[in-house]
């Protein structure tokens, strides 16, 4: 029986620190629930993310002066076409300030094709969200609940990453 219980143990120690590998991932040991998560489009139209609840949500949180938010977005903008990942709604928010033309351009500049631009004004995501830097990926589940985040950049193309969010979808 000791030998079993080692074993258990044993598994669930690689399969933990698997999870873990995935750079700059932290999971939550308890999912977050937040109230009213709001921001606008490229129109300063506001999109209410429980209009979308059924979907897994990623929440990347950006700036037109981050290089690390430059490096991560075209990654960001590829993990849009996977087939496995067909209930995924990617929403690039721009917390910079920054106009949308200046926005625009960065994904023009980028050869972004598949993501529009959003923005959070008067940042106040940024702020329920209680972030400490950007790049920030918010993880929500298709009940709201956010039960993960990426502090820093990441390849999004990482299939290790891609394979760990698939069981999500």
């Amino acid at each position: 029986m000791r030998i079993l219980i080692i074993f258990i143990i044993l598994i669930s120690n690689s399969v933990a620190n698997e999870i873990t590998n995935i750079k700059n991932l932290v999971i939550n040991k308890e999912l977050k629930k937040y109230d009213d998560l709001t921001f606008l489009d490229s129109k300063k139209e506001q999109i209410n993310l429980k209009d979308f609840k059924g979907k897994l949500i990623l929440l990347n949180f950006w700036a037109t002066w981050c290089a690390p938010c430059k490096e991560e977005m075209p990654s960001l903008d590829l993990l849009d076409e996977k087939a496995s990942l067909d209930n995924l709604k990617i929403f690039p928010i721009n917390v910079g300030q920054e106009s949308e033309e200046k926005a625009i351009n960065f994904f023009n500049d980028l050869k972004i094709k598949n993501l529009d631009t959003y923005f959070d004004s008067p940042i106040t995501l940024a702020k329920k969200f209680g972030l400490r830097g950007i790049p920030t990926t918010i993880l929500l589940n298709k009940d709201g609940f956010e039960f993960a985040r990426i502090v820093g950049s990441i390849n999004f193309e990482n299939e290790e990453f891609i394979k760990w969010l698939s069981n999500f979808n």
